[in-house]
């Protein structure tokens, strides 16, 4: 290895070192702003302090090049990827609340079994008929007898055979 090279190799330490410092410093929140500065600063830093007499190889600018591109490009398909798991995350839980919501409008009309929230024995048990059903707290509740029940209670649905 050339004298031009280690001198080269110490001083995209020293850059590479006082990035990390200013990112340890600024905070997190500017990490993959710094880490394509970083690149660019190295590669300047290269590019400024090489030996004329032995210029470094245009493959290797274009190898260099490729690398910062390919970093540019998986940063991007990151976040892209980032919001499709949002997107799906929403959509998730919007089928989650819809199919709770059908769950309860289909408990009118059917007579349930239900554990009395009040019993903390768990012995007693509320029979009757589902007459009205609504929603509160993101949460769904039938109406039995002249009290509202949340779903998560309900131990038994039978068909109701009144005609």
């Amino acid at each position: 290895m050339s004298i031009t090279n280690e001198i080269t190799s110490m001083q995209n330490q020293t850059a590479f070192y006082k990035l990390q410092e200013s990112k340890n410093t600024t905070g997190a929140s500017v990490q993959d702003v710094n880490d394509s500065n970083m690149f660019l600063t190295l590669m300047l830093q290269q590019l400024q302090h090489q030996d004329p007499t032995e210029p470094t190889d245009n493959s290797e600018w274009l190898a260099q090049l490729a690398q910062y591109s390919s970093l540019e490009q998986m940063t991007k398909m990151n976040d892209n990827l980032n919001n499709c798991m949002q997107y799906v995350s929403s959509i998730y839980n919007d089928m989650s609340t819809s199919s709770e919501i059908t769950q309860t409008l289909s408990l009118i009309g059917k007579d349930v079994t239900l554990k009395d929230p009040d019993d903390p024995s768990g012995t007693h048990k509320i029979t009757g008929k589902v007459t009205e059903a609504s929603f509160e707290d993101g949460t769904g509740k039938v109406k039995v007898g002249d009290k509202y029940y949340s779903i998560a209670y309900i131990l038994n649905v039978k068909d109701n055979q009144e005609q």
